[in-house]
């Protein structure tokens, strides 16, 4: 028989609910949202104090996380600079490490456990079959409901875990934010001094190592903070020696940069004034040690004491200050003793190096004390070296420098140099402590640098106008005595002329002038007159002989011989004038002056370069300095001294004339000889001042001379351009010197029968010379005695050009000199041989230019010995153009061939044959 169910009766009937029946129960119910942000309730919870933290941790699981959040307790560690980020990602990566490999540890545990089950699970399921399907599910398990139950009781029994963790729990926090006693903690007094070097940098347990920081120094720190006076605070009863009391002070001013809560000023002013008091009484115990020089007893030990509170700054100064170097600094030395007994513009150095080698024995065994009284954790004597350059090195010098100026520039400049590399000296000599540090060298260094650096801009200024005008000076007496020596020399020629009567009579003496035969007219001076030889100091002697350069003379000096007798005319002596302007050419500029400029020159280099050690702008400027000074030695020997002296030189060859030299037997022509001759003093002066460029400059690394932007390099460029193109400028007027020279001698030496010599008394012309003619051995002399001179003293290129210039002059003068000769068949072997002469030194000049200009005279030359007979081929080599490389035309030959001196008789075959043949036009 069925039976019913009680369960479905249980069931209440199933109606059918209105449609609006669930929105007429349905009710509004608002979602419980913060009153405040989570960012603002984060930045609250940062200012409040510790206990009320926790108390706020107990509200709710959510404040809780927000009050246990890692990096709040993180931020702290890190106000007190105790948190090494370092450190926590290396602990973290451990952990991660160690747990991974734990993991894969228990998983090859479990696979190794179920390994041997596997087999016999699958034959069950098999044996199984369709009664493993058949088994039910159990929806309800007693005995796993009665544990969850158990467990459930457990907690309601057990009481709550504390909010506080190890740390905070070892004493009782009072709401109001401070701690109670220092009793109230259980911290060890001795472990509680160490208690900031012990924490550990560990992520997820910043707070708990926060809370043993806050345990041990919490109460000392409120306390101090509450106490009245310095007798209250239980730190000095619990910790009696200095040294531990120094120690936990120190401990509570880094405990107190972690305080955020309200009234931390307050808190933190009471601490500093606490700590002030104590370091003034352990001060007092230094400073009275210092006076007895207890060094290894009260001094040391309350030094240490001073650097365990807070880094013994004060003891420092107190050292620094208390020194007997700072109290009786005048005993080193006075300065002004370096301007007594002293010439003018000169100081002595002897007292100032006097002054820094006592400081530097001073200093050395100062450096012996401070390792005695101090630890090695500080560095006592950088302070002490910077106090002695302000109060000690900087009065020295600054007093120094301001009486050095008052005397002399010069003496100023030497001050200035010399006490610096005094003091360079003292920087080196200095010994370092055990607690300096490694570049030690370079602190030394700056700090004497910062001594000099107010009077760089001074020194610098004054050392290139004290250049200039001592270089300036140099120039303008040698001008001077120059200038004294020409008016000296006009006066005395022009002593015993009448110039009145000259004036009476002008026309007369003019008709004179220009009628007077020349070898009437003397010459005084001239180009034999010498002047003794002076010795330039620097220059090898042997080395001027051996390139042909001779010593300038002086302006001054007078001739070992005694003057001629001052001529009565004044046309004589107007011609001594100018042979004496000319001679004096080779002295319109002087070695010695260029020597005298370079040698100031590098002494002013060599100090200002000593300044470009101190590196930074100061360097820099003393650097650009010393380019100032060299282009300045530029400017004045190249555009006060040699540029006036090569365009006099280029005047005064401009007035030279030939014919009003009588004695021409000398080798060369004079002007242009002295001209060459300063030609080489130029050239020598240029090489002395590109050795002085790459000397003093270049190899002391002042500039760079592949530094296309340095102005030092444009100016020695502009000096060379300016030289070659004086130099070009002379040689160009030199050139016309010389052919006038030449052509003097063409037409005064050159005698009618060299050419077209006479029969004898037999009719038959003897010819005992067949070789060169004297004049053309002069001439060749002559020219090439100045091309000579100039190898070896001036640039390839320009005596490449003015080589060229004199073989083309010289070409032209000898086609002029040979249309003016009367040529015979028999003094053709005389010309031949001139023209073979000319070509042999045209060719050792080896321009191939020259060369085909000669080779076509001399091919010319050839046209005159043909004999009268054989006027058909006269004409022939005048109509062959291509036998003289084109440098003679047709018409050009013939008025060549005009100069036979049997002309007339061979004319009319020779133009018949010509204009047969239709190979020239008249």
């Amino acid at each position: 028989m069925a039976t019913k169910s009680n369960f479905k009766r249980a069931v209440p009937p199933v109606v059918q609910p209105s449609v609006l029946a669930s929105l007429r129960t349905a009710q509004l119910v608002e979602d419980s949202k913060a009153i405040l942000p989570a960012e603002l309730i984060a930045t609250i919870l940062d200012y409040l104090p510790i206990p009320d933290m926790f108390s706020f941790a107990r509200t709710s699981k959510r404040m809780q996380e927000m009050v246990y959040d890692d990096t709040r307790w993180i931020q702290r560690l890190k106000s007190m600079g105790c948190w090494n980020e370092v450190e926590a990602r290396q602990r973290f990566e451990e952990a991660m490490r160690r747990k991974i490999e734990s993991q894969r540890a228990k998983e090859a545990e479990v696979a190794a456990r179920t390994g041997a089950g596997i087999n016999g699970g699958i034959h069950g399921i098999a044996r199984g079959g369709d009664e493993e399907r058949k088994i039910s599910v159990t929806l309800f398990d007693a005995g796993l409901e009665e544990d969850m139950q158990r467990k459930s009781l457990d907690r309601k029994v057990r009481p709550r875990a504390a909010t506080l963790d190890k740390g905070f729990d070892d004493m009782t926090l009072s709401p109001a934010g401070n701690s109670a006693s220092p009793q109230a903690s259980t911290q060890n007094p001795g472990a509680a001094l160490k208690i900031l070097s012990r924490v550990r940098s560990i992520r997820g347990l910043a707070r708990q190592e926060y809370g043993k920081i806050y345990g041990a120094l919490s109460p000392y720190y409120f306390d101090l903070a509450r106490s009245r006076s310095h007798t209250d605070p239980v730190l000095f009863r619990t910790y009696r020696d200095p040294e531990q009391q120094a120690q936990m002070l120190s401990q509570l001013k880094t405990f107190s940069k972690s305080d955020f809560a309200q009234g931390w000023s307050q808190r933190e002013e009471k601490l500093d004034t606490m700590m002030g008091i104590f370091e003034n009484a352990v001060l007092r115990e230094f400073e009275q040690g210092n006076e007895s020089k207890d060094l290894d007893g009260r001094m040391k030990r309350y030094a240490q004491v001073l650097v365990t509170l807070n880094g013994g700054a004060a003891g420092v100064d107190s050292f620094i200050h208390n020194h007997r170097l700072m109290l009786e600094k005048e005993n080193l030395g006075n300065p002004t003793d370096c301007l007594r007994n002293t010439g003018p513009s000169q100081i002595s150095l002897q007292p100032s190096h006097d002054f820094f080698e006592g400081l530097a024995t001073t200093l050395n065994e100062e450096a012996a004390v401070i390792d005695r009284v101090f630890p090695t954790a500080i560095d006592v004597l950088q302070p002490f070296l910077e106090r002695v350059g302000e109060d000690v090195i900087s009065e020295y010098i600054t007093t120094l420098f301001d009486e050095a100026h008052d005397v002399s520039i010069e003496a100023y400049l030497k001050a200035v140099a010399g006490v610096f590399e005094q003091a360079l000296q003292l920087a080196i000599s200095l010994k370092p402590t055990k607690g300096s540090q490694s570049n030690f060298e370079d602190e030394v260094f700056r700090i004497i640098s910062r001594c000099f650096e107010p009077h760089i801009d001074l020194y610098l200024q004054e050392e290139l106008d004290f250049f200039k005008r001592k270089s300036v000076a140099e120039v303008e007496a040698w001008e001077k005595r120059l200038s004294e020596e020409e008016q000296t020399t006009e006066t005395f020629f022009m002593a015993n002329v009448n110039r009145q009567a000259a004036k009476r009579d002008f026309l007369t003496s003019f008709k004179k002038v220009v009628m007077m035969p020349v070898n009437v007219l003397p010459t005084f001076g001239g180009a034999s007159s010498s002047k003794p030889t002076t010795v330039i100091p620097g220059v090898n002697a042997s080395t001027l002989e051996t390139n042909s350069r001779s010593s300038t003379p002086i302006p001054g000096e007078r001739p070992a011989s005694p003057r001629p007798e001052a001529p009565t005319s004044e046309l004589a002596a107007k011609a001594a004038i100018m042979n004496s302007r000319l001679e004096g050419i080779r002295s319109l500029f002087s070695i010695e002056v260029a020597l005298n400029l370079s040698h100031t020159a590098k002494a002013s280099l060599e100090r200002a370069a000593r300044f470009v050690r101190l590196g930074g702008q100061s360097g820099e400027e003393a650097k650009e300095q010393c380019e100032n000074i060299f282009m300045s030695l530029l400017q004045i020997l190249g555009d006060r001294h040699m540029k006036p002296g090569f365009d006099k030189a280029v005047n005064h060859l401009s007035a030279y004339k030939p014919r009003e030299v009588v004695d021409h037997s000398k080798e060369g022509v004079a002007p242009l000889v002295a001209f060459l001759e300063l030609v080489n003093v130029g050239d020598l002066i240029q090489q002395m001042v590109d050795v002085f460029y790459i000397q003093e400059l270049v190899a002391a690394n002042l500039t760079d001379r592949d530094d296309f932007v340095s102005q030092a390099l444009k100016q020695k460029k502009r000096f060379e351009q300016m030289l070659d193109e004086r130099v070009a400028a002379g040689l160009n007027k030199g050139i016309d010197v010389l052919m006038d020279e030449v052509e003097y001698l063409c037409g005064t030496t050159q005698t009618p029968t060299d050419f077209n010599p006479t029969a004898g008394s037999n009719g038959i012309v003897e010819m005992s010379d067949i070789g060169p003619s004297h004049t053309a051995l002069k001439v060749i002399e002559i020219v090439s005695s100045h091309t000579n001179m100039l190898v070896g003293s001036t640039d390839k290129n320009v005596l490449d050009v003015f080589n060229q210039e004199v073989g083309l002059r010289l070409f032209t003068a000898l086609c002029k000199h040979l249309k003016r000769q009367r040529i015979s068949v028999d003094g053709a072997i005389k010309l031949i041989s001139d023209m073979n002469a000319y070509n042999t030194y045209i060719v050792s000049l080896r321009n191939k230019s020259l060369t085909e200009y000669f080779a076509a005279l001399r091919e010319l030359s050839q046209i005159y010995l043909i004999d009268p007979n054989h006027a058909k081929e006269i004409a022939t080599i005048i109509a062959d153009s291509d036998r003289y490389h084109g440098i003679f035309r047709a018409e050009e030959v013939y008025e060549f061939a005009e100069r036979r001196a049997d002309w007339y008789q061979i004319k009319p075959q020779v133009e018949r044959q010509m204009y047969g043949v239709g190979c020239l036009v008249m």
